[in-house]
């Protein structure tokens, strides 16, 4: 017998308590069993598996190249027996399925909004769980399969094998600020005259900071003064209301909340920082009709969504 069909679904929660604590006895008390049990089951299905999967040290243990393939595969499969859990409790309580999407604050004021709006009317007993983060952390979800979908800045994505994506429009950044602030009626700005303002931006890593770091190298400028890191919305739209603090945003994010008077885009263009934003999923063999109806709902409407 393989020793993948002996695996119970206790023994994926040990890879991954094991992976998480580096230690048997701490993954021994987390998951109410003993020491010497849990040790002999390591060793019986790294002897059925053919390869060590933990190195054993003085500090504990840590997870080989084999052996973080299987914690990472265990990851997998518990979050999706989860998932399963939520839309049929989902289906009891009358609704059909759950369905996860991820979106960055590049898409979340607006776009993402009006597309769920859309997928409703395509799946009128859908439920829909919507989390916004960077690009980074969602992307690990969408591994760990804890997201259907992620919806972002492609600035900084790369191909990967387990997943599909997709384009949707191209958008440049700009810069933005209270409509109240100094530089906001202002006709003609230069680049020294931002410099003396302090900056809200995302944290580094997230594609739209690495678009402005790019942007600036390529045009031989220094960096402003960055004295505030967020991935807040909520927390950057309040500094800019209420400091003379400036931050870089999406265009259609500027836009959006120029129409509700919180900001405006200032009269600088940031030179070489045209992006795109765009979807990915996982890829599967089996059709999905809830993904499909998404995808083609976050089609639709990114020429709907101009008029937010």
């Amino acid at each position: 017998m393989a020793w993948s069909k002996r695996l119970r679904f206790s023994h994926l929660n040990w890879l991954i308590s094991l992976g998480e604590t580096c230690s048997l006895s701490e993954t021994a008390r987390l998951c109410h069993t003993t020491q010497p049990a849990l040790s002999r089951w390591l060793k019986e299905l790294e002897d059925d598996v053919g390869t060590p999967l933990f190195e054993r040290h003085s500090r504990g243990l840590a997870p080989t190249a084999a052996g973080q393939l299987l914690i990472t595969y265990a990851q997998r499969m518990t979050t999706e027996v989860d998932r399963a859990e939520e839309s049929l409790t989902a289906i009891k309580e009358g609704s059909d399925r759950m369905v996860a999407i991820g979106t960055s604050p590049a898409s979340a004021p607006s776009f993402a909004p009006a597309a769920v709006s859309e997928f409703m009317l395509r799946q009128p007993r859908a439920k829909v769980q919507v989390h916004e983060n960077t690009m980074d952390v969602l992307m690990q979800r969408l591994a760990l399969g804890e997201l259907d979908l992620v919806v972002g800045r492609m600035d900084n994505y790369k191909p990967h094998a387990d997943f599909q994506n997709e384009m949707l429009y191209e958008e440049d950044l700009c810069i933005v600020s209270r409509l109240s602030h100094p530089l906001a009626q202002q006709e003609y700005l230069e680049w020294k005259d931002l410099y003396q303002y302090d900056w809200i931006v995302w944290p580094s890593g997230a594609p739209i900071r690495s678009k402005l770091d790019a942007s600036l190298a390529q045009a031989g400028l220094k960096p402003p003064s960055y004295k505030i890191e967020s991935n807040s919305m909520v927390t950057n739209l309040w500094l800019l209301q209420y400091t003379d603090s400036i931050a870089v945003a999406s265009d259609r994010v500027a836009r959006h909340f120029y129409g509700r008077g919180l900001l405006v885009p200032l009269n600088l263009k940031i030179p070489k920082s045209d992006g795109a934003v765009g979807m990915v999923w996982r890829d599967s063999a089996q059709p999905d009709p809830y993904l499909s109806d998404l995808l083609e709902s976050f089609r639709s409407t990114v020429n709907q969504d101009l008029r937010f």
